[in-house]
């Protein structure tokens, strides 16, 4: 009898046993419908409980039935022995080939393939080099060895080696198109057209089998193929409309793909491969006569590439495909923006400025997707990048619309906007992004703007400053009215940046004013009397009294306000002021300024602490009170 007979048998055997005995135990516990189960157990058929039972030998499944122990009943509902070994092989263990299976099977499998290979290159080489087989002929051998590898690969498909499969299906798919590109640019069997269509059928036929088959890797090979079509049938001739016309077929079968399949990573090497060739193409044949067509199609291209991943969220796959969407994403937006750059910056910047505000406009209405919080993971990466770069090409768009210090007031306007919209739509991404766009005017403010101006207080510089300052004041009414401490900490820090930056304007005014005034001292013909020195030194010592006034009345003011808002952090700010006030009149005013200014500093500064003395001694803020009831 055969084995796997055998051991059927045995198990049917097996199940029927056990059968027996659920029905009999069901029977003594009464669980038994019918009128068996209302039947008392009689003592004669009570039996010792099964403990006490002689365990029954390991049952085998090749054992007979009859030489199995006899089955006792009990009273009580035995456990059955386990046995000591699975009675059924486990279907999803899956036993390992030992080390010379593998050899056998695998190992000598593929390194014979390989011979096989070798050997029959070395005899085409050797056939081919004595004209054993002209160029039609060995054309025509590369493409029927090509096809028969590519049917030979299913037979090991089928078995269930799948990578194998692949890889000889890439060894046949290669062998075409080599041995077409030798029909056409060694041979010249056949026109470039006959070889573009009979390339474009390897590709298309390979992506079929792709999809067939759900195979991703062949899904490349036919995309790698499509990509080195070109390369392989190049002529060294500028074909701008037939090549960007081929590679936007190809990049509109990945936006198949991407609807198709969860392939994401297709969609990384469609994206580089277009990349390439236009940054080719560009660098060896542009010129502008040909910027009408070149904008079209890199149209065409940005359009595909930022669709693409929008569509493609949806499978919310995971894992390192999930991250190819949001780089593509980025890469495609940063390369159409350069693209469109080099072309139009030399013909009109108004244009370009406008074209970054209109690529602005698309990110944010592409934002709108993944919003909502059953969005995937991916989504919601995609939201909050195409809401980054909407803000990225607005603050790009002012610097090459706008000059000078009117590119800081833009992006302080720009930031303004930004927390108002942030919040209407109560969106935290918006509030970084309006910090990050004031914090670009700030550095921009306090580091490359020059002014020159001839009035004081009523010019571009305070003028700049002001809306700087407007705007962080917003950042600090909207911090103040958020309840969390991220409010209140961006609160905090928008008072002592907008309080240094008055400080900082005052004093630009301050120096404008006395330099002003050294240059109408500046002698004639460049030499210098005692009585220049001494009027230069005059208006010096004005400036640096004018400074320490300025600390002083600052401090005041701002004491003022704290006092009257009740706001222990701006009456704080206040007396770090003026202790640096102190700390300028007793260390650098003592010595260097006039008799006047001296006398005249440490009165004002006198009369100014005596008076914030006096406020805090008379407890108008009753901060004892809140002290005592404190510790209370």
């Amino acid at each position: 009898m055969d084995t796997s007979h055998s051991d059927l048998e045995a198990i049917r055997q097996l199940l029927a046993d056990l059968t027996r005995r659920v029905y009999r135990i069901e029977r003594t516990l009464g669980l038994e419908d019918g009128p068996a189960s209302h039947e008392p157990v009689k003592a004669s058929e009570s039996v010792a409980p099964a403990a006490s039972a002689p365990p029954p030998p390991p049952l085998t499944p090749t054992a007979p039935i009859a030489s199995r122990p006899p089955i006792v009943e009990s009273t009580h509902a035995p456990t059955p022995p386990r046995p000591p070994y699975p009675l059924v092989p486990d279907a999803g263990a899956r036993t390992e080939p030992d080390l010379e299976s593998r050899i056998g099977s695998h190992w000598l499998n593929r390194i014979g393939i390989a011979a096989l290979l070798i050997g029959v290159s070395y005899f085409l080489k050797y056939a081919f080099e004595n004209n054993w087989i002209g160029p039609a002929g060995r054309v025509i051998i590369g493409l029927l060895a090509g096809v028969a590898v590519v049917v030979w690969s299913e037979r090991f498909r089928s078995r269930g080696y799948r990578t194998f499969s692949y890889s000889l299906k890439a060894l046949g798919i290669g062998t075409l198109y080599l041995s077409l590109w030798a029909a056409f640019q060694v041979y010249t069997l056949i026109p470039s057209e006959v070889a573009f269509v009979a390339m474009l059928a390897v590709t298309s036929a390979t992506g079929v089998i792709a999809v067939t088959q759900d195979a991703e890797v062949l899904a490349a090979f036919a995309l790698a193929g499509g990509f080195v079509t070109p390369f392989l049938l190049s002529t060294g001739q500028n074909r701008e409309l037939a090549l960007f016309s081929y590679v936007a077929l190809l990049d509109l079968a990945v936006l198949a793909f991407m609807v198709l399949k969860p392939w994401r990573r297709l969609l990384l090497l469609g994206y580089a491969g277009t990349l390439f060739f236009y940054i080719g193409w560009y660098s060896t044949f542009y010129s502008r006569s040909q910027i009408s067509l070149t904008t079209a199609f890199a149209t065409l291209f940005f359009a595909i590439f930022a669709v693409a991943p929008v569509l493609a969220q949806s499978a919310g796959e995971s894992g390192t495909s999930s991250s190819v969407l949001p780089l593509v994403a980025f890469v495609n937006a940063g390369a159409y923006f350069f693209e469109i750059y080099a072309m139009f910056s030399d013909v009109d910047k108004t244009e370009t400025a406008w074209f970054a505000l209109a690529l602005a406009a698309i990110y944010i209405l592409l934002s709108r997707q993944g919003r909502s919080g059953k969005a995937s993971e991916t989504a919601r990466s995609l939201h909050f990048l195409h809401l980054a770069l909407a803000i990225g090409f607005i603050t790009i768009a002012i610097p090459i619309s706008l000059d000078g210090h009117w590119i800081t007031i833009g992006w302080f306007v720009e930031a303004g906007v930004l927390l108002w919209v942030a919040e209407r739509i109560h969106s935290d991404s918006l509030n970084a992004f309006a910090i990050g766009a004031l914090f670009l005017g700030v550095c921009r403010l306090l580091l490359i703007d020059n002014f020159y101006s001839n009035t004081l207080i009523f010019n571009a510089r305070m003028a700049t400053y002001a809306v700087a300052i407007a705007v962080l004041g917003i950042v600090a009414w909207y911090g103040r009215v958020r309840t969390d401490e991220m409010g209140q900490n961006a609160a905090a820090a928008a008072l002592i940046a907008l309080n240094l930056l008055a400080l900082i304007a005052l004093g630009h005014e301050i120096a404008d004013y006395y330099a002003w005034q050294m240059a109408e001292l500046h002698p004639t013909l460049g030499r210098w009397t005692a009585a220049s020195w001494a009027e230069v030194r005059r208006v010096e010592i004005a400036r640096d009294f004018t400074y320490s006034a300025l600390g002083m009345g600052y401090g005041a003011g701002l004491m003022i306000v704290g006092l009257w808002r009740r706001s222990a952090f701006v009456r704080w700010q206040a007396l770090v002021l003026i202790a640096a006030t102190i700390v300028k009149v007793f260390t650098y005013d003592v010595s260097e300024l006039d008799r006047a200014y001296r006398i005249l500093s440490f009165i004002v500064l006198g009369v100014l602490l005596l008076g914030i003395s006096f406020v805090y001694q008379r407890n108008w803020l009753q901060l004892s009170a809140k002290k005592s009831s404190a510790r209370a």
